[in-house]
């Protein structure tokens, strides 16, 4: 029977040491949970330790084959730049190694769920408020933002598959860095579009300094404008779905399956208002270019054979 591979978690680093911490911290509850798996993770830059130092402790434990995921949302110039870099640097250091690379964990179900989860701790449900109230509520998914459009179009496919079937009355997207709109802007724009509560949802897997800046805007934008309800929910932060998720990823990864993106598709998941869609049979679309004759017949989206 083959050994399966080792998994490294790859994060991206912060000079705030809790989110540095609760990033090890994930890793070590990984490990954990998984007594029969080497696990190690590191950082491409801030904080220690740095990716290549993981790699190193594996090699130390007897591997030779890892899985890596990248423990980020999107996927941006560090997810589809930085760490294939840092991996085909440390094969070179380490003869004789090889891997496989994973995808980002987003917009994945189970983290829309968790987030749905801070929507309603922010809104304090249980106390005295109900499903109902979701109507009157905005939420401003606020994303870390990037210089890689595909990174931020991301965020805005996250806002949506979060506002699907959930009932809030609208989500908005902004950025808290390297994009536009920033959180101040995308406030203005929720007032503007009539909104009567706003909560602002930080799209961060763990606390840190972005995050943190991200609160103290919402905080100085409300101060400013008192007849505004406005509150900040948490960070997604190391929940058991998010250790689930991971290892969703090492598995694809692991199995060198790593596949077109079916995480949101409304025929496979059950998402909120479309869950009679689960399992029904994908037809071609009837197009009048179709050449018939010539037996064309387009699946939309691959639904009829990818699944």
């Amino acid at each position: 029977m083959t050994t399966p591979p080792a998994l490294l978690i790859a994060g991206h680093g912060t000079r705030d040491e809790a989110g540095a911490e609760a990033f090890r911290d994930f890793v070590r509850e990984l490990g954990r949970r998984h007594p029969e798996l080497p696990v190690a993770g590191g950082f491409i830059e801030l904080s220690p330790p740095p990716l290549g130092e993981a790699v190193a402790e594996l090699v130390e434990r007897g591997v030779r084959r890892f899985a890596a995921v990248p423990l980020m949302l999107v996927s941006a110039g560090h997810a589809k730049g930085d760490i294939p870099a840092a991996l085909a640097r440390e094969k070179e250091r380490h003869p004789g190694i090889s891997y496989t690379y994973g995808r980002p964990l987003g917009p994945h179900p189970a983290l829309l769920t968790v987030l749905e989860r801070r929507l309603d701790e922010a809104l304090g449900a249980g106390a005295g408020r109900t499903p109902l109230d979701r109507a009157d509520v905005t939420v401003l998914l606020v994303g870390r933002g990037s210089t890689d459009p595909d990174a931020n179009a991301e965020v805005h496919r996250a806002a949506r598959l979060l506002w699907e079937g959930r009932g809030y009355a609208g989500v908005e997207t902004a950025f808290v860095s390297l994009a536009a709109p920033d959180v101040p802007s995308g406030l203005d724009r929720c007032l503007k579009l009539g909104a009567r509560r706003i909560v602002v949802l930080p799209y961060f897997l763990f606390t840190g300094i972005l995050p943190e800046r991200v609160r103290q805007q919402t905080e100085g934008w409300a101060a400013a404008r008192p007849e505004a309800e406005v509150r900040c929910a948490d960070v997604i932060g190391p929940e058991p779905e998010l250790l689930d998720l991971v290892m969703e990823r090492y598995r694809e990864a692991a199995a060198d399956e790593v596949r077109m993106n079916c995480d949101s598709c409304v025929y496979r998941i059950a998402l909120p208002g479309f869950e009679d869609k689960v399992g029904l049979p994908q037809q071609p679309h009837f197009h009048p270019d179709d050449d018939h004759q010539h037996g064309h017949h387009h699946h939309h989206g691959g639904h009829a054979h990818a699944h």
